[in-house]
């Protein structure tokens, strides 16, 4: 009796944990699969996918928060690509990114404009050129004069 309702208890885990699982397994599947080629042999090649995964925390954050946490700030890209090649410490709790100098600053740039197409749509960096999120000239700032008191 107590073999068939361990076994019965086996089974119901086991359902559970896949039905858990693989949604998220499915998920991850095709994020990594939307990576472009050249950058999916990057993060293979040199390692980054050993602490990273697209939308799922591993060692490191996702790429995913990563895109959304810098994608907004002027100068995303080249802070990520310093990140990259020179690590960082506890910019996301207490583990520490190691440098990565087997990765080249061109690699590392690929690697950081990725990164970056992952961020919100609504995100401004994403979406406006330097120009468009720079601060509007004195002129423009200033309101218009009403129609009506512009006309003699």
């Amino acid at each position: 009796m107590l073999s068939r309702i361990s076994s019965a208890w086996r089974v119901v885990f086991c359902s559970l944990v896949a039905a858990a699982v693989l949604p998220l397994a499915a998920r991850t599947a095709a994020a990594q699969d939307a990576i472009p080629a050249q950058v999916a042999e990057l993060l293979r090649s040199k390692v980054c996918l050993g602490c990273h995964q697209v939308d799922t925390p591993r060692v490191g954050p996702p790429f995913l928060a990563v895109a959304q946490r810098y994608g907004s700030q002027p100068e995303a890209l080249d802070y990520l690509v310093q990140s990259i090649r020179n690590g960082g410490r506890y910019r996301w709790g207490k583990l520490s990114m190691a440098a990565q100098p087997q990765v080249s600053a061109d690699e590392a740039r690929l690697i950081a404009q990725w990164i970056l197409t992952l961020a919100p749509a609504s995100t401004p960096a994403a979406s406006a050129t330097p120009t468009e999120t720079a601060t509007p000239p004195a002129s423009a700032a200033a309101p218009a004069a009403p129609a009506s008191a512009s006309k003699p």
